[in-house]
């Protein structure tokens, strides 16, 4: 039985050696050279007798960062991503919960970690990786090992503006990589187009199953995603096959109308998530790929990643909304009700997860953990965590799994109890909206509602009228331009409620 997420990339490494792992089109690291880079950082960490510690990874977007996650792992330590991209003071909140005794930076970000204020040990990427292996060292620290060990922290962002660190453990990763790679039908063949940054758990359904089957994943530059001509042909130049991609991403290729310029020829997976996917722009994708395999994935950081999926590729084309599915094997998807009960089929819930793929729970926060991690209800008769997701959904007649808002999106409006989600679906029933989001003024007791499209307000309030009733209105519409996003793809409502 599997007990290490390294054992992945030992197995390709003597399989594949000189195949390319990862590349950003201008780097590349094959297997042998991954797994050597790894094992010289593993082997410094070992030496500075660092073990079972956080240890920062400040790096920009490249093969190198990826070697630096797994040499943190070989070394006994779990990775933290950080990026110069996040905001200054989200970078300090992670530094101040973590307190790590060591960052690894790149020549990029070495200077601007120097101006932070961390109190341990700052080294360079390009100095470590020449350690000398040391293979004693490293053999002891994996016979120490164990799967309940933490592999690495992501932060998400918490309801008082300071980020939580979800801790995942070698378990999780490994149940999750072996539930999800047969989902999406990943082999050696495959070519990962990534999208998503390095510092977020979503990058997670590349790299880690690049490693188990000897795939290839590239980094796409960032830039490219604001000209969708060219990244499509960075799609075709690298002959990429398979793309799991943030929403906002997909939609921005198909209602900018790139598809008319250039299709991606090689695209036979396309998997996306985080967001729901408005119909009209799911049916660009289908006509611009109609050989392509579609699954839309659904899942919380806290569940390690996706839980859930559904094969959209013969979704009817006059299917108001996408279910999220069915559950990952190895995975149950509860949907309870206030009193920790199930509710009945159709009716809305709360969505909590049980399995596996649950996370060890927030570092340092035993607080948020207890609140989040809780007792199944359902069981009185022994210790079974479940995880609440705060997501809202419901199980259809169709035996599918559909979700509808955030918790925290439902809101007491007119005396009535609204689902904010519920008027976003409608109004992306419109044809000319490309993206929508409301949010609740609760001083003001005004639903506002935001999008971006070839539609005036007035036409989209008027095509409401027509689907909603009167209490479910929006107080105010307003066009931008385009939806301001979070940096890991999803719609970014602090800030619209600032507008």
């Amino acid at each position: 039985m599997q007990t290490n997420i390294l054992e992945y990339m030992d197995k390709s490494v003597a399989a594949c050696p000189d195949k390319v792992a990862f590349s950003d089109g201008d780097c590349r690291l094959t297997f042998r050279e991954l797994g050597e880079q790894s094992d010289a950082v593993g082997t410094y960490l070992a030496a500075v007798g660092i073990g079972k510690a956080p240890v920062i990874v400040f790096m920009g977007r490249h093969p190198h960062t990826i070697a630096a996650f797994l040499g943190v792992v070989r070394g006994g330590c779990f990775y933290v991503p950080v990026d110069a991209e996040m905001p200054r003071i989200r970078i300090m909140h992670i530094l101040e919960n973590l307190a790590a005794p060591l960052m690894i930076c790149d020549e990029r970000t070495q200077a601007l970690a120097k101006e932070l204020a961390f109190s341990g040990r700052i080294v360079l990427y390009q100095d470590i990786s020449q350690t000398t292996a040391d293979e004693a060292a490293l053999a002891g620290i994996a016979a120490r090992a164990i799967d309940s060990d933490p592999v690495y922290i992501v932060h998400t962002s918490g309801s008082t503006g300071v980020p939580k660190g979800v801790v995942a453990c070698h378990r999780s990763v490994i149940d999750y990589i072996e539930q999800l790679s047969p989902v999406l039908g990943i082999n050696g063949d495959t070519i990962f187009g990534n999208q998503t940054p390095l510092y977020f758990d979503a990058c997670l359904k590349e790299i880690y199953p690049t490693l188990k089957y000897g795939a290839t994943t590239y980094l796409i530059p960032p830039e490219l995603f604001m000209q969708p001509v060219r990244l499509i042909e960075f799609l075709n130049d690298y002959r990429i096959n398979t793309i799991c991609w943030v929403v906002s991403a997909m939609t921005m290729i198909s209602a900018l109308g790139a598809f008319d310029a250039a299709i991606p020829e090689y695209l036979v997976s396309v998997n996306f998530g985080s967001e729901v996917f408005p119909i009209r722009e799911f049916n660009k994708w289908r006509a611009a790929l109609p050989d392509a395999r579609f699954v839309n994935l659904y899942g919380p950081t806290e569940c390690t990643g996706m839980c859930c999926y559904f094969v959209a590729t013969d979704l009817p084309a006059d299917a108001k909304v996408i279910p999220i599915g069915r559950p990952f094997r190895n995975t149950e998807v509860l949907v309870l009700g206030e009193d920790g009960e199930r509710v009945a089929i159709g009716e809305s819930g709360e969505l909590c997860i049980r399995g596996a793929s649950l996370t060890l729970g927030y570092y340092n926060d035993f607080e948020k953990t207890a609140a989040a991690f809780v007792q199944n209800p359902l069981n009185r008769h022994y210790p079974e965590p479940i995880y609440r997701s705060g997501d809202m959904g419901y199980l259809g007649e169709d035996g599918e799994l559909y979700f509808c808002s955030r918790r925290d999106h439902q809101i007491k409006h007119m005396g009535h109890r609204i689902e904010l989600g519920e008027i976003e679906a409608a109004v992306l029933q419109v044809a000319e909206v490309a993206m929508a989001a409301c949010v609740y003024d609760g001083e003001k007791n005004k639903i506002r509602l935001f999008y971006s499209g070839q539609i005036s307000a007035k036409e989209v309030t008027a095509k409401l009228r027509e689907w909603l009733p009167r209490y479910m209105l929006p107080n105010a519409v307003r066009q931008l331009e385009a939806l301001p996003l979070t940096a890991n793809g999803k719609i970014d409502r602090a800030c619209l409620v600032q507008l």
